[in-house]
This record gives structure tokens, C-alpha cells and sequence, in this order.
């Protein structure tokens, strides 16, 4: 099996050197083999694993959903139950992001297009920032 130096990792996956040691640091990633003269050492299934790693994080997945998720995983025969409801949850904060930035998106559409200039004085763009969310 072929190993690979962090560096290939990290073009491998699109990751950052420093965000790979954080993630080995924090429990996301495994400490990695070491070659006896000390340098990080990676394998498929670590590739496997940052992509995955990458792509919850990209989703918005926090990292204490991730581990979770890595730990379900690790146990085949399991009911995957546990990794839905991770998801459910995860959807529900989403859909509520969603819902907040639909009242900022409409907020903002009234400003930009109710803006002709004027003094700042009687700015509305600053009125309707300091009052979202207010209603």
C-alpha cells in the first residue's frame, strides 16, 4: 500500500497542511504513522476520511457531529438510526439559517430598492440593519 507525505494528502483532498494536524489535534483524524524520521504518514482510508471530513464541513456539519458520524461508521453492523437523527437535527438548524436569511435577504431587497440617497442623517439602510429582527 502506498503511503503519502501530508503534503500529498493535502493536495489529494484540497486541505491545508495546518488544517489536517488541527484535525489530528481535535480527534477528527487519527493520529497519523510516523517514518522514523518522525513525518506524518497517510493512507486511502485516511484520503477517505478527510474527503468525508471535508464535505461535512462543507455541509455546515459541526466537528462534534462529524465525530459522530466517524464513530457510527466505524461500527458496520449498527443500526444507522443514530447517523439519521444526526442529520434530522443538522436539517432542522439548517432550515432555520434559512428561514433567518430570508428575512435578511427581504430586509436588504426593501433598502436597496427604497434607496435613492439623502443624508445619512435619514439613512433607511441604517434604520432597517439596526431594526432587523426587532419585529
Amino acid at each position: 500500500m502506498a503511503m503519502l507525505m501530508i503534503g500529498e494528502l493535502a493536495r489529494r483532498t484540497g486541505a491545508k497542511v495546518n488544517t489536517i494536524r488541527f484535525y489530528e489535534d481535535i480527534g477528527l483524524m487519527p493520529l497519523a504513522a510516523r517514518t522514523d524520521s518522525g513525518r506524518r504518514t497517510y493512507g486511502e482510508a485516511d484520503v477517505r476520511r478527510l474527503k468525508f471530513i471535508r464535505n461535512g464541513r462543507e455541509l455546515g456539519f459541526s466537528t462534534e457531529e462529524l465525530k459522530s458520524l466517524i464513530s457510527l461508521s466505524e461500527q458496520p453492523d449498527r443500526d444507522c438510526g443514530a447517523a439519521a437523527a444526526i442529520a434530522r437535527r443538522h436539517l432542522a438548524d439548517v432550515e432555520a439559517r434559512m428561514a433567518r436569511l430570508a428575512v435578511l435577504r427581504n430586509e436588504l431587497e426593501k433598502v436597496a430598492v427604497n434607496c435613492d440617497g439623502g443624508r445619512m442623517a435619514d439613512c433607511q439602510v441604517i434604520e432597517t440593519i439596526a431594526d432587523v429582527g426587532s419585529h
